[in-house]
Parts: C-alpha cells; sequence; structure tokens
C-alpha cells in the first residue's frame, strides 16, 4: 500500500490529535456533493441545452453527450492509476477538481456570453447552429469535465475510507458507516440536481443554472484543501500494474518448475513489500498455485544481502496474493454489471411509461416525466438511514458482525429485490396497456391514458432499495478486498461496472428490438407507439436474467475466498493462525 505520514513522537513530545477520523469527513463530502451538483445537474437536463441554446440536431445532441458518458466512465481508471503509482489520492484529487472546475467555468461562461452561442432562433426561421469555435468550447469543456471527474470518482471513496485506521479496531468500525453515509450524501446531491438545478435552468435561465454548481465546487476545492492539515495521507507506492504483470510474467517463465512441498520455502522479503503491506502482509492461499511459481526461488534468482531481486524473475508471496486477490474479484465484479443493466431501464422505457399516463397532482400541476426518478432516490436514501440506524442493530444480535452483514450477503439481497423491481414492472406495463385498451387509446401513440402514473412508483422504489443493498455492498467489496496498495484502482472498477453495465442495456435493447420484429410491422419495443409494443415480455426478459445472475453470483460468493492478512505486531514470526486476519474484520 502506500505510507502513512505521522509525525515521529520523539520529535516532538507535545501530544497532537491523530489524523483523520470523522472530523475530515466534512471537507471530504463537499468535495463529492459538488462533484455529483455539477455531473448530475449538467447530465440531467444537458440534451435540452445542447438543442435550445446551442440548436443541435437531437442525434448530434444525443451522440454528444453519449460520447462524453462514455470517456467519463473510462477516466476513472486513469485516475486511479496516477493516484496509486505516482500522486497519491490528495493530490490527485486537487487538481482533478481543478481541471473539473476549468471545464465547469468554460461551460458557464458559454451560457452567459452571447459571443459563445448561437444567436437565438427568431419566428419561423432556420436556427442557426453553432459554429466551430463555439462547439470546439463545449467539447473542450465536456472534455475537461471527463477528465475531472475521472480523478475525483475513484479517489474520493478511497481517500475518505484511508482516514480510517484499520489497525485500530474503534475506527475500523466506523469504515462500513462510512461507506453508508458517503453513497447517502452522494444520494442527496443527486436529489438536489435532479429538482432544484433542473427547476433553474428551465425557469430561471442557463447561466444560474451551470453557474450555481460551478460555485459550489470553487467552494469545495477551497475547502477540501484547507482541510489537508487533517488528513491522514498516503504515499504511493509504484504502478500496482507494473506488479501484476511482473507477477504474470515470472510465474509465465517457471511454469515448467516443479512446486516446492512447502508453501514456507516461497520467496519472503518484508523490506520489499514494507511501502505496499502497511495494514499487513497477505499470506499464501492454496488456490492458483500455478500463479506460485512466481515466488519459486531459484540459483539464478539469489543475489546478495541487501540486493533486490529481479522482478520479473522472482517476486514476494505478498505480491502473488495481490494478484490472486484481484482475479477473485472479478466474478464478484462482473455480477453487478446485469443490475445496473436492469436500473437503466428508468431513465428509457420506464419514463416513456410515465408520459403515456396520467401525471397530475392537480389541475393545474403535473408531475414531469423526469422527475419520477425522485421515487428511486428518496426510497434509496430512506432504506440507506434505516439500514444503518435500525437493521444493523438488529441483524448484529444475530451475526455477531459490527456491520450486521458481511458485504457479500448486503449484495445478494440487492440482487433478489431488483428481480422483484424488474417482475413488477412487468405486471405494471400489463396493467397501462389494459387501461389503454380500455379506453379506446391503443393506436393513439401520444395520448394520455386515463391511468395514474403512480403505478410505477413501486418498481422505481424497489429499484431505489436494490442500489442501496447492492451498490453500497459491491463499493464496500471493491475497498475492502482489494490489496491495500491499489484501493484507488479497485475502487475505479465500480464505476467501470457501472458503465459496462448501461453499454448492456444498449446492447439487449437493440438485440431485442432486432429479433422480436415481426413481417407485420409488430415489435416488442416499437420505436413510435408504447402501446403496441410487449414491453413486459422486455421487463420479465431481463427479469429472468436477473435470476440466472443472482444463481450465478450465489456461487460465486459460495466459492470466495477473502484475503487474509498478517497483522503487523501479531505473531509476524509465523504464519500460522495466530496473526492471520480475514480482510473483511467487522
Amino acid at each position: 500500500m502506500e505510507r502513512v505520514e505521522e509525525d515521529d513522537p520523539k520529535q516532538n513530545n507535545v501530544k497532537t490529535r491523530p489524523k483523520g477520523g470523522l472530523v475530515t469527513m466534512p471537507f471530504i463530502f463537499s468535495n463529492e456533493i459538488c462533484e455529483k451538483l455539477a455531473v448530475v445537474g449538467f447530465n440531467t437536463n444537458m440534451i435540452s441545452y445542447l438543442t435550445t441554446q446551442l440548436h443541435m440536431p437531437l442525434t448530434k445532441a444525443a451522440n454528444t453527450l453519449t460520447n462524453f458518458g462514455g470517456t467519463a466512465s473510462l477516466t476513472p481508471l486513469l485516475g486511479a492509476f496516477i493516484s496509486d503509482s505516482y500522486a497519491g489520492r490528495f493530490w490527485t484529487i486537487t487538481v482533478a477538481s481543478i481541471i473539473y472546475q476549468i471545464g465547469m467555468t468554460c461551460l458557464t461562461l458559454s451560457a452567459i456570453l452571447p459571443q459563445l452561442r448561437p444567436s437565438p432562433c427568431k419566428g419561423e426561421q432556420v436556427c442557426q447552429q453553432a459554429t466551430a469555435g463555439q462547439l470546439a468550447i463545449l467539447y473542450g469543456s465536456l472534455l475537461l469535465g471527463a477528465l475531472g471527474s475521472g480523478g475525483i470518482r475513484p479517489c474520493v471513496v478511497a481517500f475518505g475510507a484511508d482516514q480510517f485506521d484499520e489497525s485500530n479496531p474503534k475506527e475500523a468500525t466506523k469504515t462500513w458507516k462510512y461507506f453508508n453515509w458517503y453513497y447517502f450524501v452522494m444520494g442527496v446531491s443527486i436529489l438536489v440536481a435532479v429538482t432544484v438545478l433542473v427547476y433553474i435552468q428551465d425557469n430561471i435561465g442557463w447561466g444560474w443554472g451551470l453557474g450555481v454548481p460551478t460555485i459550489a465546487m470553487f467552494l469545495s476545492i477551497i475547502t477540501f484543501i484547507i482541510g489537508y492539515p487533517l488528513y491522514r495521507h498516503m504515499d504511493p507506492a509504484g504502478s500496482p500494474f507494473t506488479r501484476l504483470l511482473q507477477v504474470s510474467v515470472s510465474a509465465f517463465k517457471k511454469r515448467k518448475l516443479a512446486m516446492v512441498s512447502d508453501p514456507n520455502l516461497l520467496y519472503r522479503n518484508d523490506e520489499l513489500d514494507a511501502s505496499i503491506s502497511v495494514g499487513g502482509k497477505l499470506v499464501h492461499t492454496p488456490d492458483m498455485t500455478f500463479l506460485d511459481k512466481a515466488a519459486i526461488v531459484t540459483e539464478e534468482d539469489i543475489v546478495k544481502p541487501g540486493q533486490a531481486p529481479n522482478l520479473w524473475r522472482l517476486n514476494t508471496i505478498h505480491r502473488v496474493e495481490e494478484l490472486k486477490a484481484v482475479i477473485r474479484m472479478g466474478p464478484i465484479w462482473a455480477a453487478g454489471i446485469l443490475l445496473i443493466t436492469a436500473y437503466a431501464q428508468q431513465n428509457t422505457f420506464s419514463l416513456q411509461q410515465a408520459k403515456t399516463m396520467n401525471r397530475h397532482l392537480t389541475k393545474s400541476f403535473e408531475i414531469p416525466a423526469g422527475s419520477m426518478t425522485v421515487f428511486t432516490m428518496v426510497s434509496m436514501l430512506s432504506t440507506i438511514a434505516l439500514y444503518d440506524r435500525v437493521l444493523v442493530r438488529i441483524a448484529r444480535r444475530y451475526t455477531g458482525l459490527d456491520r450486521g452483514i458481511s458485504f457479500l450477503h448486503r449484495m445478494g439481497i440487492g440482487f433478489m429485490i431488483s428481480v422483484l423491481a424488474t417482475l413488477v414492472a412487468g405486471f405494471t406495463e400489463v396493467k397501462r396497456k389494459e387501461a389503454a385498451l380500455a379506453h379506446g387509446l391503443q393506436d393513439k401513440a401520444h395520448a394520455i391514458i386515463p391511468i395514474s402514473v403512480f403505478w410505477l412508483v413501486p418498481q422505481y422504489s424497489l429499484h431505489g432499495i436494490a442500489e442501496a443493498f447492492m451498490s453500497i455492498g459491491h463499493l464496500e467489496f471493491f475497498y475492502d478486498q482489494a490489496p491495500e496498495s491499489m484501493r484507488s484502482t479497485a475502487t475505479a472498477l465500480f464505476w467501470t461496472a457501472i458503465s459496462v453495465g448501461n453499454y448492456m442495456s444498449t446492447l439487449l435493447v437493440s438485440l431485442v428490438h432486432k429479433f422480436s420484429a415481426r413481417a407485420d410491422g409488430s415489435n416488442w419495443l416499437p420505436d413510435n407507439n408504447l402501446n403496441e409494443g410487449k414491453l413486459e415480455y422486455f421487463y420479465w426478459l431481463i427479469t429472468a436474467l436477473q435470476v440466472v445472475n443472482l444463481i450465478y453470483y450465489i456461487c460465486c460468493a459460495k466459492l470466495y475466498t477473502y484475503k487474509p492478512i498478517q497483522i503487523h505486531g501479531k505473531d509476524s514470526e509465523s504464519e500460522g493462525d495466530a496473526g492471520v486476519e480475514l480482510a473483511s474484520k467487522v
């Protein structure tokens, strides 16, 4: 992992407050809140800005946002690599936030200054599209935003968790609480973005609509930097990808060697691993023994005392176990993709359902179809609060775990609720179509069917509850089970799973649309009239896929081996049972 910067007690006799802890949370959360306000506030209504202010054609505007979203989903891997390898989490977050700030400022200025956008449309004349220069400002701003979010997303959550010392039992139990409240704060900021910011953009103006999160981001950077003296700072320990590659290469080179009879004969070097094993050494596990060959010492590997070995031929067992830990995480990571695929339908087909239903609360007030996600956010936030304050205490009596249930169990519950969400969505669509048929509106694509939009609340709410269990469990899993030297990189995998899940949704919709088409023009997912389609079949197809995914996940969770750590100072001379703890300690 990285080395903790601490004051030398021999040089300072004055007792100082330990770094890190809950006191750092406001500084860290402020950065996350503003990043989410900006990202969600921009993305939720950005299609409107591009079409109404820059006069982009709808398809071009949609592709622009899709390309930006795809780029923003990949940059966390780059940000995590820089953080774990070179810059450390604090400086990665700081520099990335400044880059994001520049992008937001440019975009806000383009909304304020008339010369940076096309002239408003007059009457029936053809609207003037944005010039190449005006588009360059837009694309540059979006690119800076993608790069900035790539440095913030994977590092903020890991940096916050770093503030709790895992070797201290009193602080270790606070780590799982941190993940709950991190996600809660993120959810609140998203809720504010899809309500308050969207209202400002639509009713007050884009200058204020983009300016408010820009100002908030600037204040968050100042606040985050002010907290510098309070943080526990971790130094980067070199490229984790290089270490994983070195183990793979050395294991391949020694693939023909016979395995040693005793694992204790495998190579160990505490001095070499000191910077990447601050929290404790990973001990040997009996699976994937073909990788253990990277730690077999041959005559060619023997070096003089104090001299480092050639890591492309010989690696310590700790480094071998790092690679094993990453490989073990793969199947669990993959299981989370399909839940995001199911969740993504809220912004597509669930939204289209809402547009055809009666959304009036009163005669004069109508709920915007896009605001139905509020029910998802509210149910997610309520579940997180209930879980943290009530459910954990109840579960603790039966499991003995401070966190109530393990993150693997938490993820499993989320998967089961997600299955129920898409199952309910299918029956709700049947109900909606029956109402359309009963009122003779089946052939009228844009007619409002006299059925309340609140029939959709159960599916939206169930998705929110599922996310509160699964997504937070997923995040905990990545941080807890990743080798400590590559936790930012592992957290980036959380965002990568979200990206892949959205791409899977696009692929699934395309395949269903293609293969469900009939010669008479009917289709499960018609382009024009949802009433003539079979959307319920699509929802139930996702339900069936999720059931298969749930069975797959249960098998993976049953077979999963928690990474065992030998805590420093606990019988460090032996790798027996004493001093060895599973990574999930609370």
